[in-house]
C-alpha cells in the first residue's frame, strides 16, 4: 500500500472527463458508484487567427494539479487513472513534449483551396471519404489539421514529434507516456484505411506517420510509478467511444444508442455493413470500440439546435432561458402542431438532416411558449428519425437507448417513442456516462470484482401517438 495510505482508505479510479464546455474529475468505487465529482468550466482563449479554443495552459494545470491533489487524500487509494475527451482535437508536441501550436477548435473553417489539393492529391472526396468511413468534415477531420500544418506551417510541423489527440495528450500528463489509441485515431479523422486496418495511404506518403505515437487499444495502460506502487493509466477514450463501453458490458442483446449532447449521435455496434456514399453525404461515419471493432453511426446537431431555438423561444416569449425544463409532454398539443416534411419525400431526408424546420417558422404564430416549444421537438424529433433510420436499416435491432441530455426531456423520449412504434425506447441513466466507460475499459487492471448490474437505470416509454 502506497505511503499516505490507511487500511480504511477506499480503492477508486479517477477518470478525467473533459468535454468542449463541461470538465470534471469523478472517482469511481471498485462497484462503479460514484464517489467524489468536482467540475470545473475553464475560460477559452483564441489561437493566432483570432478564432475561439481550449486554454491548452489552464487545462494542463486543472489536470496535473487535481491529479496531485486529489492523490494525497488519505481517505481514497488511487488504483487507476483514466481519461474521456473529446475528439477531432490535436496536441503537437517538440522534442522537449512541449505543445507547438495552440489547441485548435475543430470548427475552425478550413482552407477551400488546400482542401482541393487533398482531395485532387488522393482520389476525391467520395473515395477518401469511403476509404476513411468519414464523411468530408473539414477541421473535425483531424488529421486534415496535421495537412494543413504540413502545407501552410511547414516550420511549425517540422517542430512536432508527435501529434497526440486530446485524450491522449490528457493522459501523457499523468503518465508521461505517449501513445495513440484506436478510438481517437477511428474516429472521422480520415486517417484509418478501414479495408485496410491501417493507416490510409496518403499518411504515409505525406509523412504524417512518424508524427503519430505508437497504437494502443483503450483497454491498455501505461504504468507510472507512484507511492511505491505502479498505477495503471488509460490511454485516453474518444468520449464518444467511451459513452458506449457502459452499454456493452451490460446487454448482450443488439441495440442502438443514442447518445445526446451538443451533437445528438446514433451508434449501432452491430452494423458493420460498409459505408455507401448515400449513407457519407446524409453524415454517416464509422467509430471504433476500444476493441477494435466498427460501429456505424450518424450524426446530427440537434443539441446545438436545441440551445440556439430555446433562447430564442426565451426572447420571443420573454422567459428563463430554461423555461423548457417544466413543459410537460402533451399529447393533445402535438396533434394541434403544423405538418413538417414528409420522409419519404424524395430528397426531403437530406433536407432534414442539414436544417431545423423549427428556425424558419414564425413564432407569433404560437400561442403560448408551450405550443411553440412541442413545435420545436417535433421538428427535431423528425430529423432524429431520419438520422437513426439510416444505421438502422437490416440490423433487426429492437431496442433503443437514450442517454445524456435529451434522455431527461419527456417531450423528446415521448416523441421518439412514437416515431420507432417497433422498438422498445428507454430513457438511460448512466452515472457520467462516458467516465463510467474510461473506467470500464482498464477494469481488468485495477479491479478483480464482479460488475454490478444496476450501472445503468433504464426508463421504457411506450407509444402514445403517432409522430
Amino acid at each position: 500500500m502506497p505511503s499516505g495510505y490507511s487500511m480504511n482508505s477506499l480503492r477508486v479510479i479517477l477518470v478525467f472527463d473533459v468535454g468542449k464546455t463541461n470538465k470534471k474529475l469523478v472517482l469511481f468505487d471498485e462497484l462503479y458508484r460514484l464517489v467524489l465529482e468536482r467540475p470545473v468550466q475553464l475560460p477559452e482563449t483564441v489561437d493566432e487567427d483570432g478564432d475561439a479554443c481550449e486554454d491548452l495552459k489552464l487545462l494542463t494545470n486543472w489536470v496535473q494539479r487535481s491529479f496531485w491533489e486529489i492523490s494525497s487524500l488519505p481517505e481514497y487509494e488511487i488504483c487507476a487513472v483514466s481519461f474521456s475527451a473529446y475528439g477531432a482535437s490535436f496536441v503537437h508536441v517538440d522534442d522537449y513534449y512541449e505543445p507547438v501550436t495552440p489547441l485548435y477548435n475543430y470548427l475552425k473553417p478550413y482552407p477551400e483551396d488546400l482542401k482541393r489539393q487533398f482531395y485532387d492529391t488522393y482520389g476525391g472526396q467520395t473515395q477518401v471519404s469511403l476509404e476513411t468511413a468519414s464523411p468530408v468534415l473539414g477541421n473535425l477531420n483531424s488529421g486534415l489539421q496535421l495537412y494543413r500544418l504540413k502545407y501552410r506551417k511547414p516550420d511549425i510541423f517540422d517542430q512536432i514529434k508527435y501529434s497526440l489527440h486530446l485524450p491522449q495528450f490528457l493522459s501523457y500528463l499523468i503518465s508521461a507516456g505517449v501513445c495513440s489509441d484506436i478510438t481517437s485515431i477511428g474516429c472521422h479523422t480520415h486517417l484509418w484505411d478501414f479495408s485496410r486496418s491501417d493507416y490510409h495511404e496518403w499518411v504515409y506518403k505525406e509523412g504524417i506517420d512518424v508524427k503519430l505515437a505508437p497504437i494502443y487499444h483503450g483497454d491498455e495502460v501505461v504504468l507510472l510509478s507512484y507511492g511505491g506502487n505502479q498505477i495503471p493509466i488509460g490511454v485516453g477514450l474518444h468520449d464518444s467511444s467511451a459513452a458506449l463501453i457502459p452499454y456493452l458490458a451490460s446487454f448482450q442483446e443488439p441495440f442502438v444508442l443514442i447518445s445526446t449532447g451538443t451533437w445528438c449521435i446514433s451508434l449501432n455496434p452491430f452494423n458493420q455493413s460498409p459505408l455507401s456514399e448515400q449513407e457519407l453525404r446524409q453524415d454517416c461515419l464509422f467509430y471504433i470500440t476500444y476493441e477494435g471493432k466498427p460501429v456505424k453511426a450518424s450524426r446530427l446537431f440537434a443539441g446545438y439546435e436545441h440551445e440556439q431555438q430555446t433562447r430564442r423561444l426565451s426572447e420571443h416569449f420573454q422567459t428563463d432561458v430554461g423555461r423548457y425544463q417544466s413543459v410537460s409532454y402533451d399529447r393533445q398539443m402535438i396533434a394541434t402542431l403544423k405538418e413538417g416534411v414528409a420522409l419519404n419525400e424524395p430528397g426531403r431526408a437530406n433536407d432534414l438532416l442539414e436544417r431545423s424546420l423549427f428556425g424558419s417558422r414564425d413564432l407569433s404564430s404560437f400561442g403560448s411558449y408551450e405550443q411553440a416549444y412541442h413545435q420545436l421537438m417535433s421538428d427535431l424529433l423528425r430529423q432524429q428519425q431520419a438520422s437513426t433510420e439510416l444505421i438502422l436499416q437490416g440490423t433487426g435491432v429492437k431496442r433503443l437507448f437514450v442517454d445524456g441530455g435529451f434522455s431527461k426531456n419527456a417531450v423528446y423520449m415521448n416523441l421518439l417513442a412514437a416515431a420507432f412504434p417497433d422498438m422498445k425506447v428507454y430513457a438511460a441513466s448512466v452515472a457520467h456516462a462516458t467516465a463510467m466507460g474510461a473506467a470500464l475499459a482498464i477494469r481488468k487492471h485495477w479491479n478483480r470484482k464482479t460488475l454490478p448490474g444496476n450501472i445503468i437505470d433504464l426508463e421504457y416509454y411506450a407509444v402514445t401517438t403517432d409522430l
